[in-house]
């Protein structure tokens, strides 16, 4: 392939199509407007560049660094095929992990409709490329089959060289690509634009977002459009990490408060620092190598680093030595997915560890094996089984965490049930709410689970009714607890404004519940 380097612009025209001539020598063309003629002109010195003849025309640098780093990657132009790399059963997975999830909401309410009426398919990926998710015009989704352009399939550069999803992610910017701009061959009937998003943490790629269709809809402000919606993604993403951000700190000041004046500051699992005493001079961010227990800051001071189940303690080194830091369990048994941290670390737990862990936390001056048994079975618990539970339990968190004689926890313990129960004591239902993201163990049917379930359950609703503030009503009944419960749809309408609007949203979803419990 011909060095097809960086231009300077001339007016001249050849064969019809004006050119700019570059300083290699070679001209790159200013295409005409018309899709189906600019496509054409593409053509040409597609298949000129890559026979090696020379017209004179060269494509846009932005194309020919791609051909060029895709060419280098060993793509064959005559393709036909992206590789697959997760298969459809495994995708449902692959996507719930995925950071971007969360921002689909928004991407339907701003590109999918759009994409439906300009017959067009809009596409997310990974970091890696590889396409997550795809909505869009029914008509096209068969021919967007036929290219690879399917959940699953990677269209990075180097697996299936130049195109828009891939080329903004490797120059990490909003790219167009149009017919013969693609490398390989099969795709020069489809036009494409993507943009890259961003993690609001950390600054990495997450992944590209895409709108493809047939190059008779190529449009100049589909790339101002991807990359607008890039640009809402990245902004959502980032309202979300400023809850998470505010729910971490509210679990865990008191790790701060136990400093007692001392300074020291509260660190997320990336290193950005959350709360600090005193109140100023901590550096925005704080690299802490892995297992680290101590970090320099920028001005030179040494700070201790102590682990947290999510996140980490700094405070000022004392030259008397510390006591045994006990280890840091994390407990999130509120909505469907359970998970346990110890140190920051997952712990695998099914529901019956689950069950075992939020009794254990419930009464920290511990259980007997008989106490344990009927809390968690009833009048038909049987100690002995019990035992074989606590067993189990100990092998996954450690015997130096679950203490027997009696059975306890000997371990900071957070938990987000009673991060809840604390907020509702404390007459703060809005942060009750924020930290409650559903039921407590929805599945199990252990006594001391369901009773606490029920207390939780009952104690936001009273307190959210008793607050009566249009905002908490509506967080409130858009939350798993509360969004079938008519009585707070009731109560919202009926402090709601006429103008306010989001009460259509809420009005159609009362009349649906009605309709219902008719």
């Amino acid at each position: 392939m011909t060095n097809v380097g960086a231009s300077q612009r001339d007016g001249h025209a050849r064969g019809g199509v004006a050119v700019e001539k570059p300083d290699t020598g070679r001209a790159i063309p200013i295409l005409p407007s018309d899709p189906v003629e600019r496509a054409r002109a593409l053509h040409e010195v597609y298949d000129a560049v890559l026979s090696g003849a020379s017209i004179g025309s060269v494509p846009r640098s932005l194309v020919s660094d791609s051909w060029q780093r895709s060419l280098a990657a060993r793509i064959d132009p005559d393709r036909h095929d992206p590789p697959v790399v997760h298969r459809a059963a495994d995708l449902d997975g692959v996507r719930a992990a995925h950071p971007l999830g969360a921002v689909l909401p928004l991407l339907r309410s701003t590109l999918v409709s759009i994409a439906d009426e300009a017959v067009h398919v809009v596409i997310v990926t990974d970091a890696d490329g590889t396409i997550l998710w795809r909505e869009g015009a029914r008509s096209l989704l068969r021919a967007a089959d036929s290219v690879g352009l399917a959940p699953g399939m990677r269209w990075s550069e180097d697996a299936i060289g130049t195109n828009a999803m891939g080329t903004a992610l490797a120059v990490d910017e909003p790219v167009q690509i149009h017919s013969a701009e693609h490398l390989v061959r099969t795709v020069h009937s489809w036009t494409c634009a993507a943009a890259p998003v961003h993690d609001p943490d950390t600054g990495t790629l997450l992944g590209a977002i895409d709108i493809s269709g047939p190059l008779h809809t190529a449009h100049p402000a589909m790339v101002q459009l991807v990359a607008a919606t890039a640009q809402l993604a990245e902004n959502q993403l980032r309202v979300r990490l400023a809850i998470a951000d505010e729910q971490l700190r509210i679990r865990n000041m008191p790790h701060l408060a136990s400093l007692r004046g001392r300074p020291g500051a509260l660190v997320t699992p990336t290193g950005r620092i959350l709360a600090g005493e005193p109140y100023t001079g901590w550096p925005v961010r704080v690299w802490i190598e892995p297992g680290a227990d101590r970090v320099r800051l920028s001005d030179g001071r040494e700070m201790a680093v102590e682990p947290l189940a999510e996140g980490f303690l700094l405070h000022a080194m004392q030259r008397s030595a510390a006591p045994a830091r006990r280890p840091a369990l994390s407990l999130r048994f509120l909505g469907d997915h359970p998970s346990v941290l110890l140190d920051g670390t997952p712990v695998p737990v099914t529901l019956r560890p689950a069950e075992l862990l939020t009794a254990l936390a419930l009464h920290p001056d511990g259980l007997t094996a008989e106490r344990l048994a009927m809390l968690l079975y009833g009048d038909d618990g049987n100690p002995t089984t019990a035992r074989g539970e606590v067993l189990r339990l100990r092998t996954l968190i450690g015997s130096d965490v679950l203490r027997t004689r009696p059975y306890r926890l000997d371990a900071s313990v957070d938990t987000d049930f009673g991060t809840v129960r604390r907020a509702l004591a404390a007459g703060k239902p809005a942060e009750a709410l924020r930290a409650c993201a559903g039921p407590l163990l929805p599945r199990s049917e252990a006594p001391e689970i369901r009773e606490e379930r029920e207390a939780l359950v009952v104690g936001l609703r009273r307190a959210v009714l008793a607050r009566d503030e249009t905002d908490l009503l509506a967080d409130y009944a858009t939350h798993p607890l509360g969004r079938d419960d008519l009585e707070v749809y009731d109560r919202l309408l009926d402090r709601m404004g006429p103008h306010d609007h989001r009460r259509p949203h809420f009005a159609a979803h009362h009349d649906r519940l009605l309709a219902a419990d008719a």
